[in-house]
């Protein structure tokens, strides 16, 4: 792992041009250095954690491979890649780049150096308070607990490393933690550390582009679910409901969630500004001259017209249409709702990665209480999001089975393309010791063609297939790493 672990320290802006920003963005630095020249001021606190926020942001293109290629919403169109194209065909083998973890154990090395080296900056910097010492930490706490669950989600056991390397010369040999341990850990540091979340900074940027306290229940939420413990998603998402800061948006403002952004109803993004040259990855996936990734049959049967009665999310929302049955996934290229007018200039790379927002908790919630058999009230709140989207409410008969196909079709239809559906029929499989399994495989291979529906089928039956391999050459340089077995040959 020492390609993974390894930091250059970067080069500081001089003070004088970070007291002038006027864009937290600006503050993350180029670079090389040199040790000995860093952490010395809080702004150095600072630099090296936004650039972790950066870091952790130029993944977006991968987190949308992650949470999208395999499952049943995109389809792959001509010039996509051999990786994401053998990804999303389960013909995954430990060479495949998407594999590597290096890029998230960059982000969680930049969280490590702030968790270590801020107390010892504020032993030097006269300027450095108790309540910005505390709270810069809890901005690397909560970043590094989001890192390990992307990561126990892809790869399900992973290293898990507490401590910097703070030279280039040291080699780390960290075998896996079990996923269920890694979390464990995770939780403990989001609940000790919540406190000193803050709820709000200078700017809107930052406010949904920082770690709050929000931030915080939502991703303590969505550990929790995964986690199937519906009493603290429950507790989680009652907090974010509660939060007066947060809004639903209403239905004829449902697209200004990803043009302009940093909406009402948004906890936290990714945030991207192509005049800072901070480009996302999405547009040059998604833009139709990029013939990449496209909505699947299955998303155009939810939401093109001539099949589906979506308005607010449907065709010139999520999607829009090119031609007779050739369409474009709209939410990262279009500047409205209306399948015609699309981002130009610097806003073509400046849509963000919403991680998360207000209904993605309201689902959370719905789901939690459906299988507590709470089902009334588990109506209600899936409902409202329906409500929003000036969709008839559903009557559902008392069962959780019957609860989980709803919601799992209404995050389908809410959360199109924002990396959350693999990992939604992924919870739906594991779920009750995999008593769902064959639903997922059955919703996975209707996205493929017949001739391959019976191979891919017999590949997602064993879990373990789920989750990706440990990249080829981490396996060969570090001895402690155990493959996953499924891809033991």
């Amino acid at each position: 792992m020492k390609k993974i672990f390894k930091l250059r320290f970067i080069l500081l802006f001089a003070l004088s041009i970070q007291l002038s920003c006027s864009n937290y963005l600006e503050l993350i630095p180029p670079g090389g250095l040199v040790r000995e020249e860093f952490w010395k001021t809080k702004e150095d606190v600072e630099a090296v954690l936004m650039a972790g926020y950066q870091s952790f942001a130029s993944m977006d293109g991968n987190l949308f491979i992650y949470g999208e290629a395999r499952g049943d919403m995109v389809k792959a169109d001509y010039s996509l890649g051999s990786g994401e194209r053998n990804l999303m065909e389960s013909n995954i083998y430990p060479d495949n780049g998407l594999c590597n973890w290096a890029s998230f154990y960059k982000v969680i090395n930049y969280c490590n150096d702030v968790i270590k080296n801020a107390p010892e900056v504020q032993k030097i910097d006269n300027t450095f308070t108790d309540f910005q010492l505390r709270g810069l930490m809890a901005e690397a706490y909560w970043l590094r607990a989001l890192n390990y669950f992307y990561l126990v989600r892809i790869f399900k056991d992973v290293p898990l490393v507490l401590t910097p390397s703070e030279t280039d010369g040291v080699d780390f040999y960290v075998p896996q933690s079990k996923g269920e341990e890694v979390l464990k850990a995770m939780i403990k540091d989001l609940n000790d550390n919540r406190q000193f979340a803050t709820d709000g900074y200078k700017t809107l940027d930052e406010v949904k582009g920082r770690a709050t306290k929000a931030a915080y229940d939502a991703l303590l939420a969505d550990i929790s679910l995964w986690n199937f413990d519906y009493e603290k998603t429950i507790e989680y998402s009652n907090r974010l409901i509660s939060n007066k800061e947060l809004v639903l948006m209403a239905g004829t403002r449902w697209f200004e969630m990803f043009y302009p952004g940093n909406s009402l109803e948004s906890i936290f993004e990714f945030q991207f500004a192509d005049k800072y040259n901070q480009k996302n990855g999405t547009y040059g996936k998604t833009n139709r001259n990029s013939h990449q990734f496209d909505p699947s049959t299955r998303a155009q049967e939810l939401f093109a017209r001539k099949y589906a009665v979506e308005l607010t999310r449907g065709e010139d929302a999520s999607i829009a249409k090119i031609s007779e049955d050739d369409y474009l996934i709209w939410k990262f290229v279009g500047r409205a709702p209306d399948g015609k007018t699309e981002r130009t200039g610097a806003d073509q790379n400046s849509c963000n990665w919403i991680v998360y927002r207000l209904a993605d908790i309201y689902l959370m919630k719905a789901e939690a209480l459906s299988q507590l058999s709470r089902f009334n009230e588990a109506a209600d709140v899936l409902n409202t999001i329906r409500e929003r989207a000036n969709m008839p409410p559903l009557s559902i008969g008392s069962s959780p089975v019957l609860f989980e196909d709803a919601i799992m079709e209404e995050r389908a239809l809410e959360l199109a393309f924002e990396g959350k559906r693999w990992f939604d029929l992924l919870r739906m499989g594991r779920r009750n010791n995999y008593a769902r399994k064959d639903k997922l495989v059955e919703i996975i291979i209707k996205n493929v063609p017949s001739t391959q529906k019976r191979i891919l089928s017999a590949k997602l039956t064993n879990p373990l297939g789920w989750y990706l391999p440990v990249y080829k050459a981490e396996i060969e340089r570090n001895k402690n790493l155990v493959q996953n077995p499924y891809y033991q040959f």
